[in-house]
């Protein structure tokens, strides 16, 4: 895993250590670096646990009371790499990007610039549809796969399934395969647009799941600039003036590949609610609910396909 940035390669050979390391011998002396380096960035809390997965990442600490040993000693190198690391975020780039992957759903999921980053309110859409269907063994269609998140964590957890995801980003399908390969899981990643789609290239399925862009544009000003400077918009955001786009393209596109009584699950802006709910009760859809993520948000609605 390639953790910085490409360019020469650096010799530590004659390099003046105190120089190199700015006193960043030990990890009290990193983790008070990391305090004073972020500290107009991130909160206590989050330094705090930045500086671990920093830590661990460049020394490879295994072991919980070594990583918090403020006397243990770390290499000119170790010391290098976390400053490196520390510069980048710094610039505000998340974590998730500078190390190359995360963690979802037990997962370990590759990321780049052409993937978001998978919130936990993606995890409680996982964990809703894994706890609904114990056991399932037909055809799932992630709509709008990216990283592969989705449908990576369904295939770990519903072994005799068959995962199907979709992205119009080859980047993004490209990284998904390799995301597969390394939880090794046999889903299966397709480049197409949701919106110039011929469903005969795909196999009807009994369960359809998407995250599709859903912030607002006008929401672009609450949000952190780590978010809008980093993530891909494509995969973001959608107009004001038609914030349903992407949602009634993956009902047209259910009408062909849901099987009757087959289940739809979507991830939503917290205020669509109601007019989701609209939607696919205009579809015909039954059994339509709208869960609460932990935030006490409305972010997954569910809908029953009528025969």
């Amino acid at each position: 895993m390639n953790l910085i940035s490409s360019g020469p390669v650096i010799s530590f050979e004659n390099v003046n250590f105190e120089f190199m390391s700015e006193n960043l011998r030990t990890l009290k002396d990193i983790r008070q670096y990391l305090s004073n380096q972020l500290k107009d960035i991130y909160q206590q809390r989050e330094i705090n646990a930045l500086s671990g997965i920093l830590i661990r990442t460049a020394t490879g600490i295994k072991k919980l009371h070594h990583l918090y040993d403020p006397d243990y000693v770390v290499t000119v190198e170790q010391s290098a790499l976390i400053r490196d690391m520390c510069k980048e975020l710094e610039t505000g780039k998340p974590l998730q990007y500078i190390l190359g992957e995360t963690s979802f759903y037990n997962c370990t999921i590759k990321l780049n610039s052409a993937t978001l980053i998978p919130r936990p309110e993606t995890e409680e859409l996982v964990d809703l549809i894994i706890n609904e269907n114990h056991g399932y063994s037909g055809n799932i269609i992630d709509i709008g796969s990216g990283s592969g998140c989705i449908s990576i964590a369904l295939a770990v957890s519903l072994p005799e399934s068959s995962v199907t995801g979709m992205d119009i980003s080859s980047e993004a399908v490209l990284l998904s395969r390799e995301n597969a390969i390394l939880n090794r899981v046999k889903a299966r990643f397709i480049e197409c647009d949701l919106f110039d789609f011929n469903p005969a290239d795909l196999n009807n399925a009994g369960i359809i799941v998407s995250n599709p862009p859903y912030v607002l544009n006008s929401e672009k000003k609450f949000m952190r600039s780590n978010v809008i400077d980093f993530e891909p918009h494509t995969a973001l955001f959608v107009s004001d003036s038609d914030p349903l786009l992407y949602y009634r393209a993956i009902l047209k596109l259910s009408e062909k590949l849901l099987l009757p009584s087959g289940k739809l699950y979507l991830e939503i802006n917290e205020t669509m609610g109601k007019p989701m709910s609209e939607l696919l009760e205009s579809a015909k859809y039954s059994g339509i609910g709208i869960l609460k993520d932990i935030n006490g948000k409305d972010r997954i609605i569910k809908g029953i396909k009528n025969a």
